[in-house]
């Protein structure tokens, strides 16, 4: 459930502040860019590796600025009709049927009455511009954009632009408040330039081993220190292993997450063993871990460990 909308932070300490209370321990970096966003106006586009926090960024803005939060999921083959908008055609042709039966000819009329707005199915990008403006600009998240192809990309630039869309039977429709938007991108294609270029860019890379644990100890407060630390110095070795998919921060709580069902207290070889499905996505990389290696990470962090303390 929303809360009151609430005032965009007014500096970098702010955002950080902002973020931290609800969770999201993010870097300077990315709390300048994201400030500077909300302040400027202007879409923030999100790249980096699966998992590594992108998407939950704008959840947190939602939540904690107390405004809602509009999804639109990218996939292969997404258009107009499930992005933005298309007419019930089903509700249309009963008000033909009833103007039909009702003696009406005069077609001009007729044409006006079947495209009015209330015929119209609104998808997340029309929300997103006719958002209730009482409730403050909406968050509009637009979630792997790489997955669509170049024809939708050309198509979002007049909204990302412009903050409008057109739709030939109504014209234009712009949003009083520009959303907040947030587009993630994995990386998978290049994004044009074109599209860009309409918004502030930032890198999201993995975190460091200080900031993982912080954030660890944010969202599994009950998870203790040994197991905490242990977990995140394994994560952070496994991401120099050159594996074919390295684990993000989301498999990182995952697998505390697990670890703390099994009543864990600390890393064990056998349960690590066990346990890798939650941390690792690719058989080939979890049969590269199993085995000796596992012992040599887990024998070589805690040296590390230890020798911090």
């Amino acid at each position: 459930m929303l809360t009151t909308a609430q005032d965009l932070p007014k500096s970098i300490d702010e955002t950080l502040s902002l973020l931290a209370g609800a969770g999201y321990i993010a870097d300077r970096s990315l709390a300048t860019v994201l400030f500077l966003s909300l302040t400027m106006k202007r879409p923030l586009f999100l790249e980096g590796e699966a998992g590594v926090g992108k998407t939950e960024i704008a959840k947190v803005l939602s939540q904690c600025l107390g405004r809602r939060l509009i999804r639109l999921q990218c996939y292969e083959g997404l258009d107009i009709a499930s992005a933005v908008y298309e007419w019930n055609y089903a509700a249309q042709m009963i008000e033909i049927r009833a103007a039909e039966a009702s003696g009406i000819q005069d077609r001009e009329s007729l044409s006006r009455d079947v495209y009015d707005p209330k015929f119209l199915i609104r998808r997340p990008l029309l929300q997103a511009l006719e958002q209730d403006q009482t409730q403050g600009a909406p968050v509009l998240l637009i979630d792997e954009l790489d997955r669509t192809d170049e024809a939708f990309e050309a198509f979002l630039l007049e909204v990302l632009s412009d903050n409008q869309i057109t739709i030939p039977e109504l014209g234009t429709i712009r949003a009083e408040q520009p959303p907040l938007v947030i587009v993630t991108t994995n990386r998978t294609r290049e994004i044009h330039d074109a599209l860009k270029r309409r918004c502030l860019y930032h890198w999201v890379d993995y975190p460091s081993a200080e900031r993982e644990l912080a954030i660890v100890e944010a969202k599994c407060p009950g998870a203790g220190e040994t197991l905490s630390r242990e977990v995140v110095a394994f994560v952070q070795r496994l991401r120099d292993e050159e594996l074919f998919k390295n684990p993000g921060v989301a498999e990182t709580l995952d697998w505390i997450t697990a670890l703390m069902e099994l009543d864990q207290l600390a890393l064990d070889p056998d349960v690590i063993s066990d346990t890798l499905g939650v941390l690792l996505k690719y058989q080939d990389d979890i049969a590269r871990m199993e085995g000796s290696r596992i012992n040599e990470i887990l024998t070589d962090i805690r040296k590390d460990l230890d020798g911090v303390e």
